[in-house]
């Protein structure tokens, strides 16, 4: 089966390319031996051309996901993972004419590729931001670096340090993705290894508005990267717990914010985490200052606030996925429908925050978006 995601709803063309950063001097966590080392992709806005569509994933990994069992759920050998598209063409020329852009970052979830918050990335971009995916690398579960090499997930078995360990890292990468896109912008070429960027890319990057979200630890990852880093103007949490596996508090749910921030929760377990049902999250929100949201998806799960959302309930049928597994994921909510609410909510709280934009769709419930509750 080839794979289809939903096009953007904005106008603007989207171009994407790589870049492999190396943080010299900080040793890897998880693997002895080795320097900290991402690969992250940058998604801008694009000038109209004939240039084909970047990969969905990259060659080495699609073929890896090709002969294993995706999610733990879809077949090998079922999806055509190589010939899966994104919507943005591969290091497409810059649209010049707009200037600098607001700048937003996306990590995604503890063990998951950056690509699988795609849908959520490329409508930004469509509505004129500049957006920075993260991958964590030894955690991920795979990773192409240039000249095709595959980083694999290397991890110690479960425990409240590894995810300590998860967390700190996470946010040290996050800063260091920061620096790195100051000096893109001052007109260097991070690139370890000085690959060809579209020209002008720098200059598309207005570091005075950053904003970042994530799904799950990616999610924790953006309060806490904010907590201690000013750079950051405003978050959003994709249904991830502020708390340790121990239970112990993320640091960020003990002192909140005084900056923007939004909370997005679904029913994973059945119990939709909310700031009135989560003991993180409560915490989070008393002691938060700043402008704050609440929003849950009842009928949404867990991966709701990914690709999933749209490319199970898509393959269930054809492949004969599990119906079980599959609400496992994705909870019950209409995919078409949570696709479009996600991608609203997101647009809607950066236009407010990092563009100063009026937006009524933050300030109660929706008929266009019958699926979201907003908890007071």
């Amino acid at each position: 089966m080839r794979l289809s995601l939903p096009a953007p709803t904005g106008r603007q063309p989207i171009g994407t390319t790589e870049l492999h950063l190396i943080d010299q001097g900080r040793p890897d966590p998880w693997v002895k031996g080795k320097t900290r080392e991402l690969m992250v992709s940058v998604w801008y806005p694009a000038r109209r051309n004939a240039l084909p569509r970047a990969p969905y994933l990259r060659p080495g990994v699609a073929k890896i996901t090709n002969g294993a069992r995706a999610f733990d759920l879809i077949p090998p050998g079922t999806v055509d993972w190589a010939g899966a598209r994104t919507h943005a063409a591969e290091s497409a020329p810059v649209d010049a004419r707009l200037g600098a852009r607001p700048v937003v970052l996306y990590s995604p979830g503890f063990g998951v590729p950056r690509g699988v918050g795609t849908e959520a990335v490329e409508e930004l971009v469509s509505h004129g931001y500049v957006v920075v995916t993260i991958d964590h690398t030894y955690e991920a579960s795979l990773i192409e670096f240039p000249g095709g090499r595959v980083a694999t997930q290397t991890l110690p078995p479960q425990s409240a340090q590894r995810t300590r360990t998860a967390i700190d890292t996470r946010v040290a990468d996050t800063r260091f993705v920061l620096d790195r896109l100051k000096a893109l912008r001052s007109g260097r070429n991070p690139d370890a290894e000085h690959r060809a960027l579209p020209r002008g890319l720098g200059r598309t990057l207005d570091l005075s508005r950053i904003g970042m979200f994530g799904h799950s630890a990616g999610g924790i990852q953006a309060a806490e990267a904010m907590r201690v880093d000013r750079r950051l103007d405003a978050g959003i949490d994709f249904d991830g717990t502020m708390e340790y596996s121990d239970g112990a508090l993320v640091p960020v749910a003990r002192t909140g914010l005084n900056r923007p921030f939004m909370l997005m929760g679904a029913a994973t377990g059945g119990t939709p985490q909310t700031h009135r049902t989560s003991r993180s999250w409560k915490a989070f929100w008393d002691h938060s200052s700043g402008w704050k949201r609440d929003l849950n998806v009842p009928a949404g799960s867990h991966y709701s606030y990914t690709d999933l959302q749209t490319i199970l309930p898509a393959l269930s049928k054809p492949l004969g996925l599990p119906a079980d597994k599959v609400r496992d994921f994705v909870g019950t909510v209409d995919p078409d429908r949570m696709t479009s609410a996600l991608r609203a909510y997101v647009t809607a709280f950066f236009d407010r925050h990092l563009r100063g934009r009026t937006e009524p769709l933050l300030n109660g419930p929706s008929p266009a978006h019958p699926d979201v509750r907003f908890i007071r």
